[in-house]
């Protein structure tokens, strides 16, 4: 298995399906990726060498920000909202929908699961 950005990838898939396990890269990244690097679109990561591998990782090392540093920045930026105490950031602290949302049925994702309310019977 080939490891790039801390991401063990898979070895029977295509090269430009292999990278979109890696947290930040999706199929237009990937595409963009090996096109850089000058691979084919139809190798797999089983027969690429250690030079190419070594290649697509020095790439995505250089320009693109993925997994850990990806998750880092998302968490700061959402840290950000809630210290400012805007509208987003309390949203977020609450844990309901951000952008806008109806919550009076349905943001069960948000919310997590119903909660049951006593005497409420019909």
């Amino acid at each position: 298995m080939a490891r790039i950005a801390g991401v063990n990838i898979p070895n029977n898939k295509r090269v430009h399906i292999a990278l979109t396990y890696i947290h930040g890269i999706g199929p237009a990244k990937a595409m963009e990726i090996v096109e850089k690097t000058g691979l084919d679109t139809n190798r797999r990561v089983q027969d690429l060498t250690d030079a190419e591998i070594l290649k697509i990782r020095e790439t995505i090392d250089a320009d693109y920000t993925v997994e850990g540093d990806l998750r880092r920045e998302n968490a700061q930026n959402i840290k950000r909202l809630m210290d400012l105490g805007c509208y987003r950031g309390l949203r977020h602290r609450r844990g309901l929908p951000v952008r806008g949302q109806r919550t009076h049925t349905n943001a069960r994702t948000r919310k997590g699961p119903a909660k049951p309310i006593a005497g409420k019977k019909k």
